[in-house]
Protein backbone atom coordinates (compact mmCIF):
# COMPACT_ATOMS: atom_id res chain seq x y z
CA UNK A 1 0.00 0.00 0.00
CA UNK A 2 1.04 3.46 -0.79
CA UNK A 3 0.85 6.77 1.17
CA UNK A 4 1.63 10.03 0.98
CA UNK A 5 4.14 12.11 3.19
CA UNK A 6 0.86 13.74 4.77
CA UNK A 7 -0.96 10.51 4.79
CA UNK A 8 2.03 8.81 6.69
CA UNK A 9 2.29 11.73 9.31
CA UNK A 10 -1.64 11.44 10.32
CA UNK A 11 -0.92 7.80 10.67
CA UNK A 12 2.10 8.43 12.94
CA UNK A 13 0.23 11.23 14.73
CA UNK A 14 -2.68 9.04 15.46
CA UNK A 15 -0.64 6.99 17.64
CA UNK A 16 -0.74 8.38 20.74
CA UNK A 17 3.21 7.70 21.84
CA UNK A 18 3.73 10.01 24.39
CA UNK A 19 6.94 8.57 26.12
CA UNK A 20 4.97 7.33 29.53
CA UNK A 21 3.04 5.32 26.88
CA UNK A 22 4.55 2.37 25.28
CA UNK A 23 4.83 3.13 21.21
CA UNK A 24 4.54 -0.61 20.48
CA UNK A 25 1.79 0.11 18.34
CA UNK A 26 3.15 2.36 16.12
CA UNK A 27 6.03 0.72 15.67
CA UNK A 28 3.65 -2.35 15.12
CA UNK A 29 1.95 -0.44 12.12
CA UNK A 30 5.20 0.09 10.90
CA UNK A 31 6.83 -3.33 11.11
CA UNK A 32 3.33 -4.25 9.12
CA UNK A 33 3.86 -1.57 6.29
CA UNK A 34 7.08 -2.56 5.63
CA UNK A 35 6.26 -6.34 5.43
CA UNK A 36 3.70 -5.48 2.91
CA UNK A 37 6.27 -4.16 0.91
CA UNK A 38 8.82 -6.95 1.29
CA UNK A 39 10.72 -4.95 3.56
CA UNK A 40 12.04 -7.25 7.26
CA UNK A 41 13.07 -5.12 10.00
CA UNK A 42 14.33 -6.02 13.58
CA UNK A 43 12.79 -4.84 16.76
CA UNK A 44 15.39 -3.55 19.72
CA UNK A 45 13.05 -3.82 22.61
CA UNK A 46 13.76 -2.21 26.42
CA UNK A 47 14.53 -4.61 29.20
CA UNK A 48 10.41 -4.60 30.05
CA UNK A 49 9.71 -4.93 26.27
CA UNK A 50 7.77 -2.67 26.77
CA UNK A 51 8.97 -0.39 24.25
CA UNK A 52 11.29 -0.87 20.94
CA UNK A 53 13.71 0.79 18.61
CA UNK A 54 13.04 -0.29 14.74
CA UNK A 55 15.23 -0.77 12.08
CA UNK A 56 14.83 -1.69 8.61
CA UNK A 57 17.22 -1.84 5.45
CA UNK A 58 16.11 -0.94 2.14
CA UNK A 59 18.04 -1.54 -0.93
CA UNK A 60 21.56 -3.75 -1.18
CA UNK A 61 23.15 -5.52 1.42
CA UNK A 62 26.42 -3.40 1.54
CA UNK A 63 28.55 -0.83 2.91
CA UNK A 64 27.71 2.53 2.51
CA UNK A 65 24.25 4.07 2.39
CA UNK A 66 22.95 6.28 4.84
CA UNK A 67 20.22 6.18 8.25
CA UNK A 68 17.65 8.19 7.96
CA UNK A 69 17.08 8.32 12.03
CA UNK A 70 14.03 9.61 13.78
CA UNK A 71 12.27 8.86 17.53
CA UNK A 72 8.79 7.71 17.90
CA UNK A 73 7.89 9.31 21.18
CA UNK A 74 6.68 12.82 21.95
CA UNK A 75 6.07 14.86 24.85
CA UNK A 76 2.26 15.53 26.35
CA UNK A 77 -0.10 17.34 25.95
CA UNK A 78 -2.20 17.75 29.00
CA UNK A 79 -2.79 21.29 30.52
CA UNK A 80 -2.05 22.61 27.10
CA UNK A 81 -4.79 24.86 24.97
CA UNK A 82 -5.10 23.01 21.67
CA UNK A 83 -7.54 24.28 19.42
CA UNK A 84 -7.54 20.85 17.98
CA UNK A 85 -7.26 16.77 18.66
CA UNK A 86 -3.35 16.73 19.44
CA UNK A 87 -3.73 13.23 17.49
CA UNK A 88 -5.51 14.19 14.54
CA UNK A 89 -3.92 16.09 11.88
CA UNK A 90 -5.69 19.12 10.81
CA UNK A 91 -5.02 20.92 8.11
CA UNK A 92 -5.47 24.62 8.12
CA UNK A 93 -4.07 27.94 6.47
CA UNK A 94 -0.90 26.06 4.94
CA UNK A 95 -0.53 24.22 8.06
CA UNK A 96 -0.54 20.47 9.22
CA UNK A 97 -1.52 20.83 13.23
CA UNK A 98 -1.24 17.82 15.67
CA UNK A 99 1.10 16.43 18.25
CA UNK A 100 4.75 15.51 16.71
CA UNK A 101 4.30 16.95 13.32
CA UNK A 102 7.01 18.81 13.87
CA UNK A 103 8.97 17.26 16.90
CA UNK A 104 9.22 14.60 14.93
CA UNK A 105 6.95 12.04 13.12
CA UNK A 106 7.11 13.94 9.51
CA UNK A 107 10.54 13.15 9.32
CA UNK A 108 10.00 9.67 9.58
CA UNK A 109 6.53 9.76 8.08
CA UNK A 110 8.41 10.91 4.52
CA UNK A 111 11.09 8.16 4.58
CA UNK A 112 8.51 5.66 5.26
CA UNK A 113 6.18 7.10 2.34
CA UNK A 114 9.34 6.80 0.26
CA UNK A 115 9.86 2.98 0.65
CA UNK A 116 8.04 2.13 -2.60
CA UNK A 117 10.36 4.85 -4.68
CA UNK A 118 13.54 3.65 -2.83
CA UNK A 119 12.36 -0.11 -3.77
CA UNK A 120 11.73 1.09 -7.36
CA UNK A 121 14.99 3.43 -7.81
CA UNK A 122 17.26 0.55 -8.09
CA UNK A 123 19.38 1.92 -4.96
CA UNK A 124 23.49 1.05 -5.20
CA UNK A 125 23.62 1.84 -1.82
CA UNK A 126 21.38 1.33 0.84
CA UNK A 127 18.52 3.14 3.19
CA UNK A 128 18.69 2.30 6.45
CA UNK A 129 15.33 3.65 8.78
CA UNK A 130 15.96 3.85 12.56
CA UNK A 131 13.37 4.88 14.76
CA UNK A 132 13.74 5.52 17.94
CA UNK A 133 11.81 5.10 21.57
CA UNK A 134 12.20 7.49 24.16
CA UNK A 135 14.47 10.10 22.83
CA UNK A 136 12.45 12.95 24.61
CA UNK A 137 13.29 11.54 28.00
CA UNK A 138 17.30 11.44 27.58
CA UNK A 139 17.49 9.97 24.36
CA UNK A 140 17.58 6.05 25.86
CA UNK A 141 16.62 4.12 23.53
CA UNK A 142 19.08 5.11 20.86
CA UNK A 143 21.96 3.61 21.81
CA UNK A 144 20.80 -0.04 22.22
CA UNK A 145 19.54 0.01 18.32
CA UNK A 146 23.00 1.55 17.41
CA UNK A 147 24.94 -1.23 19.42
CA UNK A 148 22.48 -3.78 17.38
CA UNK A 149 23.51 -1.61 14.35
CA UNK A 150 26.75 -0.94 14.30
CA UNK A 151 28.34 -4.32 13.38
CA UNK A 152 26.22 -4.85 10.59
CA UNK A 153 25.19 -1.26 8.96
CA UNK A 154 28.10 -0.26 7.49
CA UNK A 155 26.53 3.46 6.73
CA UNK A 156 28.62 6.45 5.52
CA UNK A 157 26.19 9.13 7.06
CA UNK A 158 23.57 9.11 9.18
CA UNK A 159 20.93 12.01 8.64
CA UNK A 160 19.21 12.96 12.14
CA UNK A 161 15.92 14.01 10.95
CA UNK A 162 14.42 16.96 13.79
CA UNK A 163 13.51 19.83 13.22
CA UNK A 164 16.03 22.87 11.47
CA UNK A 165 14.20 24.09 8.19
CA UNK A 166 15.75 22.01 6.72
CA UNK A 167 19.49 23.79 7.41
CA UNK A 168 22.32 21.83 7.89
CA UNK A 169 22.94 21.64 11.73
CA UNK A 170 26.74 20.44 12.15
CA UNK A 171 26.88 21.18 16.49
CA UNK A 172 24.74 20.94 19.19
CA UNK A 173 25.18 21.28 23.24
CA UNK A 174 25.16 17.61 25.05
CA UNK A 175 22.45 17.29 28.29
CA UNK A 176 23.58 15.90 31.88
CA UNK A 177 20.26 15.62 33.69
CA UNK A 178 20.66 15.21 37.21
CA UNK A 179 18.04 14.68 40.36
CA UNK A 180 19.81 15.49 43.77
CA UNK A 181 18.01 13.82 47.22
CA UNK A 182 19.90 15.31 50.18
CA UNK A 183 19.14 13.45 53.62
CA UNK A 184 19.63 15.84 56.42
CA UNK A 185 18.41 15.55 60.61
CA UNK A 186 15.65 16.95 62.00
CA UNK A 187 15.84 19.13 64.88
CA UNK A 188 14.07 22.01 66.10
CA UNK A 189 15.33 25.01 64.76
CA UNK A 190 16.13 26.48 68.01
CA UNK A 191 18.67 23.97 68.07
CA UNK A 192 19.93 24.12 64.66
CA UNK A 193 23.65 23.51 65.48
CA UNK A 194 22.93 19.74 66.39
CA UNK A 195 20.60 18.71 63.07
CA UNK A 196 21.65 18.94 59.60
CA UNK A 197 18.95 21.42 57.07
CA UNK A 198 18.58 19.35 53.91
CA UNK A 199 17.36 22.48 52.62
CA UNK A 200 20.68 24.71 53.56
CA UNK A 201 22.91 21.93 52.11
CA UNK A 202 20.94 21.92 49.21
CA UNK A 203 21.10 25.57 48.89
CA UNK A 204 25.01 25.25 48.70
CA UNK A 205 24.98 22.59 46.02
CA UNK A 206 22.52 24.94 43.88
CA UNK A 207 24.94 27.77 44.31
CA UNK A 208 28.16 25.46 42.88
CA UNK A 209 25.63 25.36 39.93
CA UNK A 210 26.17 29.11 39.27
CA UNK A 211 29.36 29.64 40.40
CA UNK A 212 30.66 26.95 38.34
CA UNK A 213 28.52 28.57 35.32
CA UNK A 214 29.97 31.89 36.10
CA UNK A 215 33.56 30.62 35.94
CA UNK A 216 32.38 28.98 32.31
CA UNK A 217 30.65 32.52 31.64
CA UNK A 218 34.28 34.32 32.51
CA UNK A 219 36.41 32.26 30.28
CA UNK A 220 37.79 34.77 27.53
CA UNK A 221 39.17 32.37 25.43
CA UNK A 222 36.44 30.19 23.22
CA UNK A 223 37.07 27.48 20.31
CA UNK A 224 35.78 28.87 17.61
CA UNK A 225 33.51 26.10 16.78
CA UNK A 226 31.70 26.84 19.76
CA UNK A 227 31.37 30.93 19.10
CA UNK A 228 28.36 30.27 17.39
CA UNK A 229 26.32 29.00 20.42
CA UNK A 230 24.32 31.32 22.29
CA UNK A 231 25.27 31.67 25.00
CA UNK A 232 29.30 30.13 23.98
CA UNK A 233 30.05 28.36 27.40
CA UNK A 234 28.59 25.52 29.18
CA UNK A 235 25.32 26.39 31.25
CA UNK A 236 23.96 24.87 34.85
CA UNK A 237 20.85 25.07 35.53
CA UNK A 238 18.52 23.73 38.75
CA UNK A 239 14.94 24.04 37.20
CA UNK A 240 12.73 22.52 40.71
CA UNK A 241 13.64 21.79 44.09
CA UNK A 242 11.67 20.66 47.37
CA UNK A 243 12.57 20.75 50.62
CA UNK A 244 11.22 20.78 54.24
CA UNK A 245 8.07 21.13 56.69
CA UNK A 246 8.01 23.43 58.85
CA UNK A 247 10.09 26.88 58.77
CA UNK A 248 10.98 26.19 62.27
CA UNK A 249 12.74 22.34 61.68
CA UNK A 250 15.53 22.03 60.28
CA UNK A 251 14.54 19.92 56.99
CA UNK A 252 15.42 16.34 56.88
CA UNK A 253 14.89 15.84 52.94
CA UNK A 254 15.46 18.17 50.39
CA UNK A 255 15.34 17.35 46.40
CA UNK A 256 16.08 19.23 43.32
CA UNK A 257 17.13 18.62 39.22
CA UNK A 258 20.05 20.04 37.79
CA UNK A 259 19.82 20.32 33.51
CA UNK A 260 23.52 20.77 32.26
CA UNK A 261 23.83 21.92 29.08
CA UNK A 262 27.57 21.05 27.80
CA UNK A 263 29.69 22.34 24.68
CA UNK A 264 30.00 19.86 22.65
CA UNK A 265 34.08 19.98 23.21
CA UNK A 266 33.50 19.54 26.71
CA UNK A 267 33.05 16.04 28.73
CA UNK A 268 30.24 16.02 30.76
CA UNK A 269 31.86 13.41 33.03
CA UNK A 270 34.05 15.84 33.90
CA UNK A 271 31.18 18.26 35.56
CA UNK A 272 29.38 15.16 37.06
CA UNK A 273 33.44 13.94 38.69
CA UNK A 274 33.60 17.73 39.97
CA UNK A 275 29.88 17.86 41.19
CA UNK A 276 30.79 14.55 43.22
CA UNK A 277 33.74 15.46 44.59
CA UNK A 278 32.11 18.44 46.15
CA UNK A 279 29.03 16.15 47.06
CA UNK A 280 31.65 14.22 49.03
CA UNK A 281 33.27 17.04 50.53
CA UNK A 282 29.66 17.99 52.18
CA UNK A 283 28.36 14.80 52.67
CA UNK A 284 31.58 14.28 55.14
CA UNK A 285 31.12 17.57 56.94
CA UNK A 286 26.90 16.68 57.46
CA UNK A 287 28.26 13.30 58.78
CA UNK A 288 30.37 14.83 61.81
CA UNK A 289 26.98 15.95 62.92
CA UNK A 290 24.65 13.05 61.96
CA UNK A 291 26.00 9.87 60.67
CA UNK A 292 22.88 8.82 58.85
CA UNK A 293 22.56 12.11 56.96
CA UNK A 294 23.63 11.60 52.83
CA UNK A 295 23.58 12.95 49.52
CA UNK A 296 22.27 10.61 47.06
CA UNK A 297 22.67 11.52 43.01
CA UNK A 298 20.71 9.63 40.42
CA UNK A 299 22.02 10.49 36.81
CA UNK A 300 18.52 10.77 34.89
CA UNK A 301 20.06 11.30 31.49
CA UNK A 302 23.53 11.90 30.02
CA UNK A 303 23.42 12.87 26.03
CA UNK A 304 26.62 14.00 24.79
CA UNK A 305 26.74 16.48 22.18
CA UNK A 306 26.94 16.37 18.54
CA UNK A 307 30.55 17.50 17.30
CA UNK A 308 31.81 19.57 14.49
CA UNK A 309 33.34 16.74 12.16
CA UNK A 310 36.67 17.49 9.74
CA UNK A 311 35.43 17.20 6.60
CA UNK A 312 32.28 14.54 7.74
CA UNK A 313 30.91 12.13 5.14
CA UNK A 314 27.54 12.89 6.58
CA UNK A 315 27.57 16.82 6.24
CA UNK A 316 29.26 16.88 3.16
CA UNK A 317 26.18 14.94 1.74
CA UNK A 318 23.66 16.86 3.11
CA UNK A 319 25.02 20.33 2.10
CA UNK A 320 25.32 18.60 -1.58
CA UNK A 321 21.69 17.42 -1.44
CA UNK A 322 20.54 20.71 0.25
CA UNK A 323 22.68 23.52 -0.76
CA UNK A 324 22.95 25.16 2.19
CA UNK A 325 26.31 26.21 3.40
CA UNK A 326 25.82 28.02 6.30
CA UNK A 327 27.58 26.95 9.49
CA UNK A 328 24.09 26.27 11.93
CA UNK A 329 24.57 24.76 15.69
CA UNK A 330 21.40 24.50 18.06
CA UNK A 331 20.90 24.14 21.84
CA UNK A 332 18.89 21.68 22.36
CA UNK A 333 19.84 17.76 22.27
CA UNK A 334 18.92 15.45 19.68
CA UNK A 335 20.56 11.30 18.95
CA UNK A 336 23.21 12.97 16.70
CA UNK A 337 26.37 12.42 19.65
CA UNK A 338 25.05 9.00 20.15
CA UNK A 339 25.55 7.96 16.45
CA UNK A 340 28.83 9.38 16.76
CA UNK A 341 29.82 7.72 19.44
CA UNK A 342 28.58 4.57 17.72
CA UNK A 343 31.35 5.24 14.90
CA UNK A 344 29.15 7.03 12.44
CA UNK A 345 29.41 10.31 10.39
CA UNK A 346 26.18 12.14 11.53
CA UNK A 347 24.29 15.66 10.57
CA UNK A 348 21.00 16.97 12.21
CA UNK A 349 18.64 17.81 9.36
CA UNK A 350 14.96 17.77 9.23
CA UNK A 351 11.70 19.85 8.39
CA UNK A 352 9.86 22.09 10.88
CA UNK A 353 10.75 24.46 13.10
CA UNK A 354 11.99 23.88 16.47
CA UNK A 355 10.62 26.73 18.22
CA UNK A 356 6.81 24.37 17.24
CA UNK A 357 8.41 21.53 19.58
CA UNK A 358 6.39 20.80 22.50
CA UNK A 359 4.16 23.47 22.17
CA UNK A 360 0.39 23.79 21.81
CA UNK A 361 -1.34 23.86 18.70
CA UNK A 362 1.99 22.73 16.94
CA UNK A 363 2.67 22.51 13.04
CA UNK A 364 4.71 21.94 10.49
CA UNK A 365 3.95 23.91 7.10
CA UNK A 366 2.93 22.46 3.69
CA UNK A 367 6.52 24.17 2.58
CA UNK A 368 8.68 22.43 5.02
CA UNK A 369 6.91 18.89 4.57
CA UNK A 370 7.18 19.12 0.93
CA UNK A 371 10.89 20.23 1.68
CA UNK A 372 11.64 16.90 3.48
CA UNK A 373 9.85 14.76 0.67
CA UNK A 374 12.04 16.54 -1.69
CA UNK A 375 15.32 16.62 0.14
CA UNK A 376 14.89 12.64 0.57
CA UNK A 377 14.25 11.96 -3.30
CA UNK A 378 17.41 13.71 -4.03
CA UNK A 379 19.16 11.71 -1.31
CA UNK A 380 17.52 8.36 -3.29
CA UNK A 381 18.69 9.58 -6.40
CA UNK A 382 22.20 9.83 -4.88
CA UNK A 383 21.85 6.31 -3.52
CA UNK A 384 21.07 5.11 -7.10
CA UNK A 385 23.76 6.40 -8.94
Amino acid sequence: MRYTAKEMLSKLVAFDSISSNSNLPLIEFVESYLESLGVSSQRVPNAEGTKSNLWATIGPDCAGGVILSGHTDVVPVEGQPWDTDPFVVTEKDGRLYGRGTADMKAFSAIALSLVPEMLEAGLKRPVHLALSYDEEVGCLGAPLMIEDMAPKVKAEAVIVGEPTMMQVVSSHKGVLGLETHVRGYEVHSSLVHTGVSAVHIAARLVLWHEETMAKNRARTEHLPENELFNPPYTTLHCGMIKGGTADNITAKDCAFSTDIRTLPSEDAGEYLEAYRAYVAELEAEMQTIQPSTGIDIKVGCLVPGCRRETDGAAERLVRQLTGDNAEHVVAYGTEAGQFQDGGYSTIVCGPGDIAQAHAANEFLSLQQLEAGVQFQRRLIEHLSR
